[in-house]
């Protein structure tokens, strides 16, 4: 993937309201590479998180975090069921509370100062995808 207009086409199915599936690694790997490229383009980005558990929910925080340059507090207090993590590095908040819908994943919010900046919104993609097998 070379240039940011394929990798907006490639994630362009991550609409945050359809669930797309990833078949194969090689596809992940395209996606991963899509997600690094679109985000090296804007200035910082939100990620929110859906998942079935906390652990889960930190577990992606952490590996997609650490994907995008960023550190957040990972000490929140633990709930049970499923959970809402966000988490804006530009202001350092962030928080999990309880979540009661159906979609499991992560949004990428891409945010720019400019207005030919990437301001676009991409999941709900992979709880693993930065995790290493």
């Amino acid at each position: 993937m070379t240039t940011i207009q394929e990798a907006q086409e490639l994630l362009k199915p991550f609409n945050c309201i359809e669930n797309k599936s990833i078949d194969s690694e090689a596809e992940k790997a395209l996606i991963r590479q899509a997600i690094l490229l679109l985000t090296q383009h804007s200035d910082y980005q939100i990620l929110g998180i859906c998942a079935d558990t906390v652990a889960q929910g930190l577990s992606a925080l952490k590996t997609y975090s650490e994907a995008l340059g960023y550190q957040p507090n990972l000490d929140l207090t633990p709930i049970d069921g499923s959970v809402y993590i966000k988490y804006n590095p530009n202001s350092g908040l962030c928080y999990l509370d309880s979540y009661t819908g159906t979609h499991r994943g992560v949004l990428v919010s891409c945010q720019s100062a400019y207005e030919n900046g990437i301001n676009d919104m991409y999941g709900h993609l992979p709880l693993d995808l930065f995790e290493m097998k």
